[in-house]
């Protein structure tokens, strides 16, 4: 599961804008998509702890 969670977020990271249609010209949604799955992983961490 942690493999396809990860394949998906490189793929959406990298390839959003074409996949989705946004316009990020500073990095902006990026950024939150990169700060959601860091926070995704902290919180997974806690919780099997």
């Amino acid at each position: 599961m942690t493999g396809l969670a990860l394949m998906m977020f490189i793929a959406v990271f990298a390839f959003g804008s074409e996949l989705v249609g946004w316009s990020d010209p500073h990095g902006r949604v990026q950024l939150g998509l990169f700060m959601s799955f860091l926070f995704g992983i902290v919180c997974g961490y806690r919780t099997k702890g």
